[in-house]
């Protein structure tokens, strides 16, 4: 026989479930967000002419950045950004499944998709969540990119909720100090359940050059996080911009 719960069950059981974004302010006070961004890399090769497909970008107003596959001469990767994921199959689709995009091959090992989410310490949490990652996306003065997903061994989570701080703030800290003299910055995103190969987060390290974005990588393969707690990293995709849609700051 069918039964239903009491109200006071259910809003419990709601509460248990709450999947916003929260975070506290400097002065205590808890804020909450029930949006957040959705990022997909795909990357392509057989590009012979960059130049049609920023055409085609700018026509279609699609909110994103196109980069120069470094490891490629003939290779591309575009970043698209949208808080509501049904972009990603049906504007996405269509845009991608008609030329210039469509006469390319695309490169589906390097795939990512992620979203933003709050640590829980943010004293702005919209800030955090939607706006400065979106900022960094259109950019201009953030030519260079490193992306890449990776997955924490399980060991992780069986550490103590301090235990984890300490280490985060580690790896976190190399990140700070590359920002604070404009050498790097980051975007993280989590893909648990998004990822064909069950990663757990999508990381782009984004600069004005290359070369210290690799060095923020070498610093962190020191890490606790890294050396220790790391199950798999990569693959990487690095390029510079060609393209950015500013429009969609």
């Amino acid at each position: 026989m069918e039964t239903s719960l009491p109200l006071k069950s259910m809003t419990a059981n709601l509460e248990d479930v709450d999947i916003r974004e929260k975070s506290r302010a400097r002065d205590g006070q808890e804020q909450v967000l029930d949006r957040r961004l959705f990022m997909q890399l795909l990357a392509f090769g057989d590009c012979r002419d960059t130049a049609v497909l920023i055409k085609a970008l700018e026509q279609a107003n699609i909110p994103g950045a196109l980069y120069a596959d470094i490891n490629d001469p003939f290779g591309v990767a575009l970043v698209t950004v949208s808080e509501s994921p049904d972009f990603f199959v049906t504007e996405m689709r269509a845009f991608l499944g008609k030329r210039p995009f469509a006469d390319l091959s695309p490169k589906p090992e390097f795939t990512m998709l992620g979203r933003t989410y709050a640590i829980g310490y943010e004293p702005d949490l919209e800030e955090a969540v939607i706006n400065r990652p979106r900022r960094r996306i259109f950019d201009p003065s953030l030519k260079w990119g490193i992306w890449y997903p990776l997955r924490r061994a399980g060991s992780f989570e069986q550490l103590s909720v301090q235990e984890q701080r300490v280490i985060l703030a580690e790896h976190g800290g190399i990140g700070r100090a590359f920002g604070r003299v404009g050498l790097g910055t980051d975007i993280r995103l989590a893909c648990h359940g998004l990822d064909k190969n069950d990663n757990d987060f999508v990381i782009g390290i984004l600069g004005p050059e290359l070369y210290p974005l690799s060095t923020i990588i070498q610093r962190m393969r020191k890490t606790k996080q890294t050396s220790q707690y790391l199950a798999h990293l990569g693959p990487f995709f690095t390029g510079k911009v060609i393209w950015q849609n500013r429009n969609k700051d």
